[in-house]
């Protein structure tokens, strides 16, 4: 009984915390999606009137919803793999034995991690520059002719993907720097007698002993994706023609720009749906390999 007591007096601050912070502010914006909830309900609560599901039919139906769904998927679906890739080679090659200088070349590499985003998209979107970008310039070196990237339709969201997963790859390198350092030696030492070389024992040692921070970090890259804004925000404003349009962009624009709050909180529970959807289908497929 004292157990139980003392567990409910642990617990009580946390999930005051959550209920406060996170359950209420969820339950009032669904119930915000069930609204008219606009510019005019602001200036007079009396406005508001229920409409059920009108705002989740009206979302289904726009065209723009689908475009702007479509480049978040883009962006989530190439950006998301090529981001967990880097940072398991970066952390191999920080975590290597004959590697030198580890403590900088992880500080090094976390550093853009903890970079303000709008500077970072700001300097980037020079970078970018068709005529005075370093990227083009050092492309001119091969040749190549200097390419629009944020103002071609083809090459805006791969142009924001580079710059994400430059941004990104240095939290997950941490975290796969910290699981290879807890893979016991042990299990190399037996392959390596068993005539194992690298590439096999990176294979049949290293990855599965990685499984578990596989799982933890693409569903925490997923999440983040999903919710693309900065980037797109600072670089594009959503152009051209919507190409880098994202569906948390579209969600701020309905909110912020027109004040259609309600059809704003539909979208935000759309998005919601997908990342539920993302993560339960990631730990799946975990699931089955395991």
């Amino acid at each position: 009984m004292n157990e139980r007591r003392a567990a409910i007096l642990f617990l009580t601050p946390a999930l005051a915390v959550i209920l406060l912070f996170f359950l209420l502010p969820v339950g009032a914006s669904l119930l915000l999606s069930l609204t008219d909830f606009d510019l005019y309900a602001l200036a007079d609560v009396h406005n508001i009137r229920l409409i059920a599901f009108r705002n989740y039919s009206d979302l289904l139906g726009n065209p723009l919803f689908w475009k702007a769904l479509g480049n978040t998927m883009y962006f989530t679906v190439i950006g998301g793999p090529l981001t967990v890739i880097v940072s398991l080679a970066t952390a191999l090659l920080v975590n290597a034995k004959s590697a030198r200088f580890k403590p900088l070349f992880r500080t090094v590499y976390f550093a853009p991690v903890v970079t303000t985003i709008v500077a970072v998209a700001v300097v980037w979107k020079y970078l970018y520059h068709p005529r005075y970008g370093l990227l083009d310039r050092a492309l001119g070196l091969f040749g190549i002719a200097p390419i629009d990237w944020l103002g071609d339709p083809r090459w805006a969201m791969p142009a924001i993907i580079l710059l994400a997963v430059w941004k990104n790859f240095g939290y997950n390198m941490i975290i796969f720097v910290a699981a290879l350092q807890g893979i016991p030696e042990e299990l190399y030492e037996a392959a390596r007698i068993d005539g194992a070389n690298g590439v096999q024992q990176f294979r049949h040692v290293t990855l599965p002993m990685l499984g578990p921070t596989f799982v933890f970090v693409g569903i925490i890259t997923a999440i983040g994706y999903l919710q693309l804004f900065p980037e797109p925000y600072v670089m594009t404003r959503g152009g051209p023609v919507n190409s880098t349009l994202s569906v948390v962009m579209l969600m701020y624009e309905q909110g912020f720009r027109w004040w259609n709050m309600g059809f704003a909180a539909a979208v935000a529970f759309i998005l919601f749906l997908f990342i539920g959807a993302a993560t339960l289908l990631q730990l799946w497929v975990q699931r089955r390999r395991a």
